[in-house]
Parts: structure tokens; sequence; C-alpha cells
């Protein structure tokens, strides 16, 4: 059998031997209830505990400002519903980005009765000047992702933090929350570097288990924004692999910056009416390791299925929604037509990924255009 190649690390990424070493105690040797006073559940509790203040350090916060979650997702959803529960929605509004991830944008139009959505360049930048004509003294909520799950751009989120903040001089202002999923394994994500009151982070983004996520909150969490038995294993895992992640980031930058530019150039001679939606490869703006293509005259969907076929793992977007075949409304908000965006693929490497599995990889590709 062809062997696999998995390109797909935006969608989720494998636990890594040091995180399931760390899990592994807490499934059938220490498996208290962290609610439990005895000694099993205080044990679990202090795993809890540790795991809470390793993810606070790595990102300058305080050990009270870290809610552990069930998904990145109920992360953003958390984020947004505390917001509108303490400033009566009803009377306040939100602006986010046009390219959020769905978990924000459904939850903003659910709950607030007003929704700014903020057009973005044709690389996925958002408009400044829109934000700052945006604002005003009902706005209770900027929400902007740190780097967009689909093109990989990054926001410039302690330019528009900056704006937040002069603005908030003058009249009340909004609090300012960034879904940083696909930040964290990439970019230093010190909340007051980035200037940011509320921060979701996700354990399988960064080679931690699935079913756990994390919500920074500045000043402090209130304990009943969410209630239930902690996922111990998950959470230590969680921790384990932030660490991990912090320590490699800067090694793994730069490794995967050759690779997209080598994937690229592969395509690029195979293909050469290839074109990158959202920054150019080489640019400082991008996340290294997503990559969204398009291939005019060729259609997304039917050359995923042959690429699997053909042994190699790629998206047509984000995997929660990757089953609908729809166009995706990130590549549109960019101004791409919908043809664009339904011949387009993204292309994810991770830490497991070689220059011999791009090079086949892209050899396949050829195969399958």
């Amino acid at each position: 059998m062809t062997n696999r190649i998995y390109l797909d690390y935006a969608a989720t990424t494998p636990v890594v031997p040091e995180v399931y070493k760390a899990m592994r105690p807490y499934f059938s040797e220490k498996y208290g209830n962290p609610g439990s006073l005895h000694s099993f559940g205080q044990e679990a509790l202090a795993a809890v505990d540790r795991a809470r203040e390793t993810i606070a350090a790595l990102i300058g916060a305080r050990f009270d400002e870290v809610i552990f979650t069930s998904s990145a997702t109920e992360a953003n959803g958390l984020a947004l519903r505390s917001v509108a529960k303490k400033l009566k929605a009803e009377s306040h509004k939100v602006i986010v980005s046009a390219i959020e991830h769905k978990s924000v944008l459904e939850a903003a139009h659910e709950l607030f009765p007003e929704v700014v959505e903020l057009p973005v360049s044709h690389e996925g930048i958002v408009d400044i000047e829109a934000l700052k004509g945006a604002l005003h003294e009902r706005t209770g909520l900027v929400s902007i992702m740190c780097v967009n799950n689909e093109i990989g751009v990054v926001e410039p989120i302690a330019e528009i933090a900056r704006i937040i903040k002069e603005f908030k001089a003058v009249s009340d202002g909004p609090l300012f929350h960034t879904d940083a999923s696909h930040a964290f394994q990439h970019l230093p994500c010190n909340v007051d570097e980035l200037g940011v009151d509320m921060m979701t982070l996700c354990a399988h983004k960064i080679y931690g288990p699935k079913g756990v996520g994390a919500l920074y909150v500045r000043g402090g969490v209130d304990r009943d924004l969410r209630r239930g038995t902690e996922n111990v294993p998950n959470i230590v895992g969680f921790a384990r692999a932030a660490e991990l992640a912090a320590e490699r980031r800067e090694s793994e930058e730069k490794r995967l910056r050759k690779l997209l530019a080598r994937f690229v150039e592969g395509v690029k001679r195979t293909y050469p009416k290839a074109e990158i939606n959202g920054p150019a490869a080489e640019a400082a703006n991008r996340a290294p390791h997503i990559v969204n293509i398009a291939f005019p005259g060729k259609k997304g969907e039917e050359l995923l299925i042959k690429l699997d076929n053909a042994g190699v793992a790629v998206s047509t977007g984000a995997a929660c929604r990757s089953r609908a075949v729809l166009p995706s409304y990130v590549l549109e908000a960019l101004g791409h037509p919908r043809e664009r965006a339904r011949a387009s693929v993204r292309i994810s490497f991770g830490m497991t990924t070689t220059e011999a599995e791009i090079d086949e990889a892209v050899q396949r590709l050829a195969d399958a255009l």
C-alpha cells in the first residue's frame, strides 16, 4: 500500500509521545474526580491546577485568569456569551471580521442585535479604517482571530488592541477577544503584548488531545461561567503540549517556512496556473503551516478525493464544515469569485512533515491534476 501523507494539520494534529506519557497516569492510576475532597480527588485537582499555572505562565496571565473548556468552539462561545450577559447584549453591538471562525460568527449573530463584519483585504487583513469607523460607545466586544484557519493570514492583533485602547480613552469601549487556536504553536501569545482582554486556545492544534481548550479572561474568570467535572487527562496533556509548542516554536517556524516554500515551488512548477489565496508564501504576515491554493479549471472537492485515493490528506476548508460542499466564505470575503473558491484546497504542514513527503505529495498532486 502507498504510504499515506497527512497534510491537514490545521484540522488536527497527532498527540505526540511526550503528551501521551503525561496523560496516561490520569486514565487509570490517578483517576480521582477533582471535585472530591478525598486524596484521590485532591491529587487530580492538583494536576489541573498545575496545568492551569503552566498555561497561564506561557501566555503571561494569572492562574485565576484561565478556564478550561471542551474545545476552542466552546471557549469562543463562552467569551461572547459572558460579554453579552454582562452588558445586556440587547443594547450593544459586536465587531468581528468577515473571516472569523463560524463559532464566533454564529455566536455573535445569536447573542447581539447588531453585528458588524469588517471587510478584509485581498490577503485577508482586517480593514483598520473600517474598524475605527465601526467603534461606538455601544460596542461591547471586538473579536478578531489571530491566525486564520483557512488561509493562514496573521492579523495585526496588537495594532487593533492599540486602536481599541485609544478609543476607550475618550469613551466607553469594548472588550477585545482573539481566537489564537492556530497561532500559539507559531507565535508568542503573551496577552499583555497582544493587548487582548480574552483569548481562546486549543489543545488539538498543538499536538495535544481533542476535547479540551482554554479561555483567558483578563481580571479573572467567573467560575460559574462553566460548570462540570474537569477532563483531567486532557487538561494535563494540553499543558504539556503547550510547553512543547513554546519550546519548539522558533525551530519549527524556520523549518516549516522552508517546507512551505518547497511545496509552493513544486506546485507552481507542476501547475503554473495555481494561485495562492491570502498572503504570498514568503510574506511575513502568514503562519508557516497553512497554505490555501486555487487550481483554476479544477474542482477542489474532486481534487481532494483524488489526492485521498492517492494517499494524501488535504482539505477544502475548516474541518468543522468540510463535509458541506459549499464554497469557502473566507475566500469569498477576500473578493474571489465562487468558481475560484470551489477550485481551492487547503494544505497544512506539521511537526512530522518531511521534505521527502513534500516532494512525494507534489508528484501525487501532479498525477491528480
